[in-house]
């Protein structure tokens, strides 16, 4: 009966370019790009009325979710 989902926000983000130079101006563009370059499935906050976040289930083993945070880590970190 319980929810399996954070939101973590993306404000930060927003405007920024990826190493490519695609611009983020969204929580979708957001998902978008960490799925291309990193690999990482994720929802945009948007969907449900809460951007600029984004939405990743935590119904997952611990190090498949150890492993997507260092990759949305690095991910972030590359931003310019």
């Amino acid at each position: 009966e319980g929810a399996f989902y954070v939101y973590p926000s993306v404000k930060g983000t927003i405007g920024k370019k990826t190493p490519d130079g695609q611009v983020i101006e969204t929580d979708g563009d957001f998902v978008t790009y960490i799925l291309e370059l990193e690999g990482v499935a994720a929802v945009q906050g948007e969907a449900f009325g809460l951007s600029p976040h984004f939405r990743i289930s935590y119904a997952t083993s611990e190090a498949q979710l150890e492993e997507a945070c260092k990759r949305i880590q690095r991910f972030c970190a590359a931003l310019r």
